[in-house]
This record gives C-alpha cells, sequence and structure tokens, in this order.
C-alpha cells in the first residue's frame, strides 16, 4: 500500500462548539481564540505536570481496532468484524459487543482512532510505541542493546524517581514480553540498568495460556528462619566482602536494590497486593491482568512514578495462546481470551480510581504495538498492520469523552488528524509534567531529546 501524509486539522470537539456558543462567539472568533491558545508554550497548555503517575496497559500482540474500538459496520463483509455493536456513554458511538464494561466507560476516556507508523513487525513496532522513538530497520528484529531508546518507565523514572525513595522508579508486570528473544523497548537501553523495570507477578490470578521464557514471581515475605535484622547482617556481610573481591558492578546493583526493597516495610506493604479487600480482587477479576492492574494501581498510588502492565501472554508462541496476535480464529481467541480480561480488568481499574479520587493525578494509557488488517485472511483472523490502529488515554487533565481522529470506512488509514508513537509519548510526558524536550544522554554522552512528538490537543 502506499504511504499518505496527513496534515492536522483543527479538530473540533462538542465541548468546544458548546464552549463557542457560552462564549457568545462564532465559530471564526472561537477558531481564532484557539489558534492563539495552540501557540502558548506547551509547558502553559492545559494538563502539564497533573499526573503524579501513569499506568500503560499495553495490549501485546496487536489489538485488532476494528473487532474493538472502531468498528465499521458499513464496510464489506471481509472486513467488518463478525462481533456486534453496542452503543456506549458517547452518543453515537459504538464499540464491540465484547466490551460491555468498558462502553459504560468511555464518556471517561479519550480515543485516538489515528495512530500509525511503519513498523509491520511485532519487536519493532513495541519498541516504536514503548520508547516513542522509530527502530532503525522497522522490518527486522535486532537483539536488544545498552545502545537502545529507554522505555518511557525507564525516561520516566529518570525524570521523576525519588532518589532516596527505596521504592523502584519502575515497574513491569506480569512478565516481559517476548517474541523470538527478548522485545526491544521494555529496558532502560543507554541509560543503564539503574532505571531498568522491576519485574514481577502478582500471586493471584490465573495466567494467559502459553509460556514466558523468562516469567517468574517476585515475592516481599521473608522465608522461614531469616527477618529484617538477619537479612540486614547478610547485606553487611556482602558489602564486605565486595570490597576485596573483583567488582561485579551489575550484580551489586541488583543485590542492592533487592536489598532495599526487602528491607523497607513501606515497599514491600506496597507490593502485596493480597492485601486488597476480597471484594477488589473479585472486582479486578481472578485472572493475571485484572490482578497485575490492581497491584499496579497499588504500586502507583505508593509512589511508583509508571508501571506497565503487558495485557497478555508474554510469550506469542508462534501466535498460539492467549494474547492479541489473531492471525487465526479470532474471533473465538478475542471473545473467549482477550477481550473478557481487558473489558473487566481496565473498567475496576477505572472506576477505582473515580472512587478514590486518584483520577485527578494518575494517567492511565491502553496502547498496542498496531491495529490488524482491514480483511479477514483465510484463516479466519487479520494481520498485522501498522498503518492505523488505536489507543486510549484517560484521568490526570486528559479531556473525557474524546474521540480525536478517525480512520477511512475501511479501518486502513487515518483520514483525521493522524498521530504517531512519538506524539502519543509527548502527550505522556507533557501529563508527567517532564517537557518532551528535555535532554538525556546516551552511551557517548551526547544530549538527545527524550521525544521528538507533539502534545496531543486531547486536554481539557
Amino acid at each position: 500500500m502506499s504511504k499518505r501524509r496527513f496534515k492536522k486539522p483543527t479538530y473540533l470537539t462538542r465541548r468546544d462548539l458548546l464552549r463557542a456558543g457560552a462564549l457568545g462567539m462564532g465559530l471564526p472568533g472561537y477558531l481564532s481564540l484557539s489558534k492563539t491558545a495552540n501557540a502558548i508554550g506547551p509547558h502553559e497548555a492545559s494538563g502539564f505536570g497533573k499526573a503524579k503517575s501513569c499506568i500503560v496497559v499495553f495490549a501485546w500482540g496487536g489489538l485488532s481496532h476494528i473487532d474493538s474500538f472502531d468498528l465499521k459496520p458499513d464496510a464489506g463483509s471481509n472486513i467488518k468484524s463478525a462481533f456486534g455493536s453496542i452503543p456506549t456513554t458517547i452518543p453515537g458511538y459504538h464499540v464491540c459487543e465484547h466490551l460491555p464494561l468498558l462502553s459504560k466507560q468511555v464518556h471517561r476516556m479519550t480515543l485516538i482512532r489515528s495512530m500509525h507508523h511503519d513498523a509491520p513487525s511485532h519487536r519493532s513496532a513495541a519498541y516504536w510505541n514503548l520508547t516513542g522513538h522509530a527502530p532503525a530497520k522497522p522490518d527486522k528484529n535486532w537483539p536488544r542493546t545498552r545502545k537502545d531508546w529507554p522505555s518511557i518507565g525507564s525516561m520516566v523514572a529518570h525524570a521523576r524517581h525519588d532518589s532516596e525513595s527505596n521504592l523502584p522508579g519502575n515497574v513491569a508486570l506480569p512478565y516481559p514480553i517476548y517474541d523470538g528473544g527478548w522485545a526491544n523497548g521494555q529496558h532502560a537501553g543507554f541509560l543503564g540498568m539503574k532505571y531498568d523495570p522491576v519485574i514481577m507477578k502478582p500471586d493471584e490470578g490465573k495466567p494467559y495460556d502459553g509460556k514466558s521464557p523468562v516469567s517468574g514471581h517476585l515475592s516481599f515475605d521473608f522465608i522461614e528462619g531469616v527477618n529484617e535484622q538477619r537479612l540486614a547482617d547478610r547485606r553487611n556481610l556482602l558489602t564486605q566482602l565486595s570490597g576485596s573481591a573483583q567488582p561485579t558492578e551489575p550484580l551489586e546493583h541488583y543485590q542492592q536494590r533487592v536489598f532495599d526493597m526487602l528491607l523497607d516495610e513501606e515497599t514491600r506493604r506496597a507490593f502485596k497486593v493480597d492485601d486488597e479487600p476480597e471484594r477488589q480482587h473479585h472486582r479486578y477479576g481472578s485472572h493475571v491482568l485484572g490482578q497485575s492492574l490492581l497491584t499496579a494501581r497499588r504500586l502507583t498510588g505508593a509512589g511508583v512514578p509508571l508501571v506497565t502492565v503487558y495485557a497478555a501472554a508474554g510469550d506469542l508462541n508462534g501466535s498460539a495462546g492467549a494474547h492479541f496476535d489473531t492471525h487465526a480464529d479470532g474471533y473465538n481467541r478475542l471473545k473467549k481470551q482477550m477481550l473478557p480480561p481487558l473489558d473487566q480488568g481496565l473498567s475496576a481499574l477505572l472506576d477505582d480510581l473515580h472512587e478514590s479520587g486518584r483520577i485527578d493525578d494518575t494517567l492511565v494509557v491502553l496502547l498496542t504495538e498496531f491495529g490488524r488488517t482491514p480483511k479477514v485472511n483465510g484463516t479466519g483472523g487479520r494481520d498485522h498492520y501498522p498503518k492505523v490502529y488505536t489507543v486510549g488515554l484517560a484521568g490526570a487533565g486528559v479531556s473525557e469523552g474524546l474521540l480525536y481522529g478517525t480512520s477511512d470506512k475501511s479501518g486502513a488509514f487515518p483520514d483525521s488528524a493522524a498521530a504517531t508513537p512519538a506524539d502519543l509519548h509527548a502527550s505522556i510526558f507533557h501529563a508527567l509534567g517532564i517537557p518532551p524536550e528535555q535532554r538525556i544522554h546516551d552511551l557517548e554522552d551526547r544530549p538527545l531529546p527524550i521525544c521528538d512528538g507533539s502534545v496531543l490537543p486531547v486536554f481539557s
């Protein structure tokens, strides 16, 4: 398919039209005022710095936009979803029938239906979405190295983490994503291991079908016969031994990190999701995604700046298993395995944050690496498709009930207000009070802006 260029037109929401009327202005006058407002520096624009923390929910495998949030009921039978549609809390907007709980939440969200990039492979596309920077070879895999760009969690940890806190600056749940190797863009890249995520898996919850070669569980309970004093003594002994031995900086760094977390009561308490009331466990769902989201809510509430929750099996397992890489039997896999946990867990998170008041300073991001092809293939699924896909934002000053951008009638290309991963990252940094042009240094100590995108007009 040929590449297309898109202008970012002035995008008017229903709220804009109501404001114009309330101000007693004609539409031309309001547009003039809007252009003036858009000329204000990004730090003065609405929403800057409202988020204290961020939860990124990453639908690993490539969430089909046409079978979830961007239905095309008037398209041909080989394009439109086999799923029915249901009305939402935004008048005239429908979503897939297997998202009944989220259909009642979209008035709290901004949905961006015009995301796009040019990376057709999982790992390169994940890298683009997790770091905000284009891969050197969009259609190729490469071993992850310290030359890679840092994940957004690592960049946020670098900019926002309190160095006096024993809490990690960056956590990933329930395991890292994997496809023929550990997917790029999940660790701290050239920022170094100090900003790598702590990876953990909650105790409770039925896991996704399929394996993750690097899954594991991080426990904050002392084993029998070990208490805080004995653990502190062990740390002191290791410190003394390391002073007389050949230095092994990576090992020593991780040892120190683990000791600091285990010996800090507040940190241990933040990670213990089993302390939550039973009703909360039931509300989020007895599956690994629900329990991971519940844990993410606890951790961000305790002070972790950013938590990434991977909403799928860690390993794509050759497109077999519980993940969004639905090349074959796509409708059944979405209906039975993938959409119900996402619907329940994400809805519970939004309800929970609203009830507690934390939605005002917690940014929630629903992300994926790409969409799926408009046409259904011969095995009943859809293939990789980065030309257009849908992501969502909520909380921390994000506009409520905003449908930003559109795709064309076939769900093949952005039709208006096209957006890129870099633009989304600029918007996330903006919400967190981090100027997108803020500099970080690579391995050669060159100063680089953390983001080369533009803040999207999605803040109220």
